[in-house]
């Protein structure tokens, strides 16, 4: 079974205390709605009238044609890092549908694997995308904002 991954704890720790995102910018602090503000470290939606960070993120080692930048959502208050199971995240139960695509090692998009599938289908098709070897792990990402959401690892 996949595993769904949250970002570092260290990485969001030192977000949430000052620290600089990929543009290196401090990240803006605003208050949640509610839904639609998942914090991609507890995997779960910022509770509304909470303060929340915005901030740049590319969820890449490297910088190559690949590595997308976007803009994400963070706990602004430290919170448990979620994920790191096959479960569906509370973050990907919001939306009607998602976009799911592989990647191979070397971080570049394995073509052919990108879909946008219903919330129903995403362990379905992550488990057809993780059937060719090609692919080292997913990303789940908005299928409107194309937002990075999760990754998915192998188990």
């Amino acid at each position: 079974m996949p595993n769904f991954i949250a970002l570092e704890t260290d990485i969001v720790r030192d977000l949430q205390n000052g620290g600089l995102d990929v543009n290196g910018q401090k990240p803006q602090r605003k208050i949640s709605t509610g839904a639609g503000n998942p914090c991609r470290h507890c995997l779960q939606d910022v509770p509304e009238g909470e303060e929340m960070l915005i901030l740049a993120h590319r969820p890449f080692d490297g910088l190559h044609a690949y590595a997308e930048t976007g803009p994400i959502f963070l706990c602004a208050r430290p919170c448990a890092r979620g994920g790191t199971s096959g479960d569906l995240p509370v973050i990907l139960t919001t939306s009607p549908d998602y976009l799911v695509k592989g990647y191979s090692a070397d971080e570049h998009i394995v073509y052919g694997t990108g879909e946008v599938v219903t919330t129903a289908d995403i362990q379905t098709k992550v488990a057809d995308i993780f059937s060719n070897p090609d692919v080292a792990f997913i990303h789940v990402r908005s299928a409107r904002n194309n937002c990075y959401q999760a990754r998915i690892e192998r188990d």
